[in-house]
């Protein structure tokens, strides 16, 4: 298989780029040439966001079975890009995002839920419009052979936002931990790897349309999540579970400082109580959180640190609020 990845040196396309290598296809990478790329790879260099279709010029020539695009800015450069490789590509997968659904999102929500408006010609605007715009764009320039993965909270190794990491990080430092709860309190998340290999498949098998890319929710809990934290990294950390309540009284944001976390409530029920039964009866399988811990954790021992992206803030708490959650 011929597979072209926009993007590919970072965390979702990375690990595609990996998942294809792995499996003998021949892939080439389109992007600015700011990271390497693995042994292997044909390199093709453009900016998408320049103006026209002058940085897409590399890609004017080419075949592919099989396109992946990772893009989160403007809807615009999807257009542009499917446009020109929609006679010379078998399938367009768009890595979209679960925020491409109006707000509130219920418990039990598919793929089949109320969409944002947004358009695929439109600059940059709002993370949901930017996703739901680049799925437009995709099926305008694919119809059928567009493939939609709308991706919740991704988590594994090169994680570019650093939510897990952070939680590795504060773990490993030991001591008494401000752990949210409650402890069993369900979560849904996809390892890059996992959704690397089933877009891969899905690809090759001419799935088309959307499809919610997360584990089914309770895959694992807060308290797993963080007690495997604890075991991997051998810490002496003390796990000290706070109530929600206490949390929210404390004045500190869910997901932003404690990342991964919602309190029990609508936050919750949109990111960890979705319906993913249409990815898993299309081949979804998600390894246990215990391996994507551990991989995470290696990456950072060995050096490897999340890459921000420019304008996007660090997670995690502050060592002063956490002393005063603990009421220390």
């Amino acid at each position: 298989m011929r597979l072209l990845v926009l993007g590919g040196t970072e965390f979702v396309g990375r690990a595609v780029t990996e998942e294809a290598l792995a499996r003998g296809w021949q892939v080439t990478v389109f992007n600015r040439g700011r990271h390497g790329v693995p042994d292997g790879v044909e390199a093709l260099r453009g900016d998408r966001a320049a103006a026209g279709e002058g940085g897409l010029a590399a890609l004017e020539r080419g075949t592919w079975d099989v396109v992946v695009d990772t893009w989160s800015g403007a809807p615009s450069a999807v257009r542009d890009a499917a446009r020109l490789l929609a006679g010379r590509a078998g399938s367009y997968a768009y890595v979209s995002s679960r925020s491409v659904y109006s707000w509130p999102q219920a418990a039990g929500l598919t793929e089949d839920g109320p969409l944002v408006d947004a358009s695929p010609d439109a600059g940059e605007v709002e993370y949901a419009q930017d996703k739901r715009g680049g799925e437009l764009a995709a099926v305008a320039a694919f119809g059928e052979r567009a493939l939609l993965v709308r991706a919740g909270l991704i988590l594994g190794p090169y994680e570019n936002i650093g939510r897990l990491p952070w939680w590795l990080g504060r773990i490993a430092r030991g001591g008494l931990v401000a752990a949210p709860g409650p402890r069993d309190l369900p979560l849904q998340y996809v390892d890059a790897r996992d959704l690397a290999g089933w877009t891969l498949d899905a690809a090759a098998r001419g799935l088309g349309g959307p499809y919610d890319m997360v584990s089914p929710s309770g895959h694992t809990t807060m308290g797993e999540l963080l007690e495997t934290c604890v075991r991997v990294t051998g810490s002496d950390a003390e796990l000290r579970w706070i109530a929600p309540d206490a949390v929210l009284a404390a004045g500190i944001e869910p997901w932003t400082e404690l990342p991964v976390w919602l309190p029990p409530g609508e936050s919750h029920d949109a990111l960890h109580r979705s319906d993913v039964s249409k990815a898993a009866s299309a081949g979804l399988r998600c390894r246990p959180v215990t391996e994507t811990v551990a991989d995470t954790w290696e990456w950072l021992r060995l050096g490897g640190q999340p890459r921000l992206r420019p304008g996007r803030a660090a997670v995690g708490l502050a060592p002063e609020k956490e002393a005063l959650l603990l009421g220390g």
